[in-house]
């Protein structure tokens, strides 16, 4: 069996896109940055979403059934901060981005380059996390922004169109 220390350190070099997670319903309005997203099929249009069960905020997210994808930009390190501080309450948080609501009524960040309004139609529970499958209602574009801001061995990184893949030899 792999040490979870030593798995953790490998998983620091898989690059991520940083996203922060919304939600609002009957358990209230709540978000935290993520990393642990990524699609699972176009056909429906669906996501998987990874969340601790012993975050705070792991409850009201699977109460509420109804989630938001925020896909950041370079210039947001400082709100996905936030959104990871957990010595901020929600009003906190979100008092640091401009939000509006599509089909879920889940917090849309609008400076975020991309926003996936999402249903949560399964989840399944692995070791100490809910993996959220979440069918994508609806989308939106919001940010004219040239850069994704991505996680990669523990660090931000700013990824724009200056970085391109060394041509094959």
């Amino acid at each position: 069996m792999v040490d979870s220390t030593e798995f953790r350190n490998a998983m620091a070099m898989l690059g991520s896109a940083v996203t922060i997670v919304t939600t609002d319903g009957p358990a209230g309005r709540f978000g935290f940055t993520a990393s642990a997203v990524c699609s699972v099929t176009d056909s429906p249009p669906t996501l998987l979403v990874c969340v601790n069960r012993s975050s705070s905020n792991h409850e009201h997210f699977k109460t509420n059934g109804v989630l938001c994808v925020n896909v950041l930009t370079g210039d947001h390190q400082s709100t996905s901060g936030a959104f990871a501080n957990r010595q901020l309450s929600m009003q906190e948080r979100f008092s640091s981005v401009n939000c509006q609501t599509l089909k879920t009524g889940s917090p849309v960040i609008q400076e975020a380059l991309v926003s996936l309004d999402c249903r949560v139609s399964k989840v399944d529970e692995v070791g100490t996390h809910s993996i959220f499958y979440c069918e994508i209602l609806e989308l939106q574009q919001h940010s004219e922004a040239t850069e994704g801001l991505v996680y990669f061995n523990r660090s931000y990184y700013r990824l724009n169109d200056e970085l391109r893949l060394a041509p094959e030899q």
